[in-house]
């Protein structure tokens, strides 16, 4: 009867209810178990609505593999906005820090093809320019040209070093 259930959850702020409970109830796993340790994984992504797996066996044991929510989920919750601008290339919705921007490359790093923190900030930006968002009060699409000619290269180096 071993199986797997895949939910959507707040982060940090999942509970036996649904749609964790209804999914979990039927299998021989401890249901507080499970959300206390979704919980642990899922707290840096608070509220923000996070891809969880939940592998079981017939002993009651059980796998947790919590996915990275999208890249504009974490831009929007990180700015404070529901949905993007219109019209992303004249009309800004939100503006986002440098720092802003690496804690949300970092976060999504393991799920972009960068192979280092500069270019998932790229990404990053990238999602910025589509959902009109600034960055330090800059056109995205400059503030990548800046981060290419490497203006931002020891705030990346020291936080890849930490």
């Amino acid at each position: 009867m071993a199986g797997t259930i895949e939910v959507l959850v707040p982060g940090g702020q999942a509970n036996p209810g649904p749609p964790l409970g209804p999914e979990l109830g039927p299998t021989p796993v401890d249901v507080q178990a499970v959300v206390q340790q979704i919980n642990d994984e899922t707290g840096a992504f608070d509220g923000t609505e996070v891809p969880v797996t939940v592998d079981y066996d017939d002993d009651g044991s059980f796998t947790i593999e919590v996915g990275v929510p999208p890249t504009a989920e974490l831009v929007k919750d990180e700015a404070g906005f529901d949905t993007g601008s219109g019209e992303p290339h004249e009309e800004f919705v939100a503006n986002l820090t440098v720092d802003q921007v690496m804690q949300i490359a970092e976060q999504k790093q393991s799920d972009l093809l960068a192979y280092d923190l500069k270019n998932a900030a790229k990404e990053v930006v990238g999602t910025c320019t589509s959902l009109g968002v600034t960055i330090e009060g800059n056109d995205p699409r400059e503030f990548k040209k800046r981060i290419d000619e490497g203006e931002y290269d020891d705030e990346f180096a020291a936080e890849a070093a930490a």
